[in-house]
Protein backbone atom coordinates (compact mmCIF):
# COMPACT_ATOMS: atom_id res chain seq x y z
CA UNK A 1 0.00 0.00 0.00
CA UNK A 2 2.75 2.27 0.81
CA UNK A 3 4.50 1.64 -2.91
CA UNK A 4 1.09 1.97 -4.67
CA UNK A 5 0.95 5.94 -2.52
CA UNK A 6 4.78 6.69 -3.33
CA UNK A 7 3.48 6.08 -6.94
CA UNK A 8 0.46 7.99 -7.12
CA UNK A 9 2.35 10.88 -5.59
CA UNK A 10 5.40 10.38 -8.45
CA UNK A 11 3.23 10.71 -11.60
CA UNK A 12 1.02 13.33 -9.84
CA UNK A 13 4.20 15.21 -9.27
CA UNK A 14 5.63 14.64 -12.49
CA UNK A 15 2.38 15.72 -14.09
CA UNK A 16 2.54 19.03 -12.42
CA UNK A 17 6.46 19.14 -13.14
CA UNK A 18 5.46 18.57 -17.50
CA UNK A 19 3.01 21.27 -16.97
CA UNK A 20 5.33 23.78 -15.47
CA UNK A 21 8.44 23.05 -18.31
CA UNK A 22 5.86 23.81 -20.48
CA UNK A 23 4.59 27.41 -19.23
CA UNK A 24 8.44 27.79 -19.08
CA UNK A 25 8.85 27.20 -22.37
CA UNK A 26 5.32 29.10 -23.68
CA UNK A 27 6.27 32.19 -21.79
CA UNK A 28 9.72 32.31 -23.27
CA UNK A 29 8.42 32.28 -26.42
CA UNK A 30 6.04 34.79 -25.94
CA UNK A 31 3.05 33.92 -25.63
CA UNK A 32 0.90 35.69 -22.46
CA UNK A 33 -2.51 36.18 -21.42
CA UNK A 34 -4.22 39.52 -22.27
CA UNK A 35 -5.00 41.92 -19.75
CA UNK A 36 -3.94 42.79 -16.62
CA UNK A 37 -3.46 40.25 -13.57
CA UNK A 38 -4.79 42.56 -11.11
CA UNK A 39 -6.41 45.50 -10.26
CA UNK A 40 -3.19 47.65 -9.97
CA UNK A 41 -2.74 47.27 -13.68
CA UNK A 42 0.23 44.60 -13.81
CA UNK A 43 -0.02 43.18 -17.02
CA UNK A 44 0.88 39.18 -17.92
CA UNK A 45 3.13 40.94 -20.28
CA UNK A 46 5.35 42.79 -17.15
CA UNK A 47 5.54 39.13 -15.50
CA UNK A 48 8.82 38.19 -16.17
CA UNK A 49 9.70 34.57 -16.76
CA UNK A 50 11.59 32.51 -14.19
CA UNK A 51 12.71 32.60 -10.81
CA UNK A 52 11.98 36.62 -11.23
CA UNK A 53 8.62 36.28 -11.51
CA UNK A 54 8.28 35.36 -7.82
CA UNK A 55 9.16 38.94 -6.85
CA UNK A 56 5.98 40.34 -9.03
CA UNK A 57 3.34 38.58 -6.85
CA UNK A 58 1.69 40.17 -4.06
CA UNK A 59 0.98 38.49 -0.83
CA UNK A 60 -2.85 38.31 -1.92
CA UNK A 61 -1.73 36.89 -5.56
CA UNK A 62 0.00 34.21 -3.46
CA UNK A 63 -2.42 33.19 -0.86
CA UNK A 64 -5.38 33.19 -4.28
CA UNK A 65 -2.43 30.79 -6.19
CA UNK A 66 -1.71 28.30 -2.71
CA UNK A 67 -5.70 28.11 -2.13
CA UNK A 68 -6.01 27.47 -5.74
CA UNK A 69 -4.08 24.73 -5.75
CA UNK A 70 -5.20 23.06 -2.24
CA UNK A 71 -8.72 22.99 -3.56
CA UNK A 72 -7.04 21.12 -6.54
CA UNK A 73 -5.24 19.00 -4.15
CA UNK A 74 -8.28 18.30 -2.00
CA UNK A 75 -11.47 18.22 -4.13
CA UNK A 76 -9.85 17.62 -8.10
CA UNK A 77 -6.74 15.56 -8.53
CA UNK A 78 -7.90 12.55 -7.03
CA UNK A 79 -9.76 8.84 -7.48
CA UNK A 80 -13.61 9.77 -6.63
CA UNK A 81 -15.36 6.40 -7.56
CA UNK A 82 -12.07 4.56 -6.18
CA UNK A 83 -11.85 2.46 -9.54
CA UNK A 84 -9.04 3.47 -10.66
CA UNK A 85 -7.56 1.56 -12.77
CA UNK A 86 -3.77 2.25 -12.08
CA UNK A 87 -2.14 4.40 -10.08
CA UNK A 88 -2.54 8.11 -11.04
CA UNK A 89 -5.79 7.60 -12.74
CA UNK A 90 -8.06 10.60 -12.33
CA UNK A 91 -10.76 10.00 -14.73
CA UNK A 92 -13.32 11.31 -12.68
Amino acid sequence: EKFDRLRYVEIKHGRISMLAVLGQITTKYGIRLPGDIDYSGTKFADIPTGISAFYKFSSAGWAQMIAFIGVLELFVMKDVTGEGEFPGDFRN
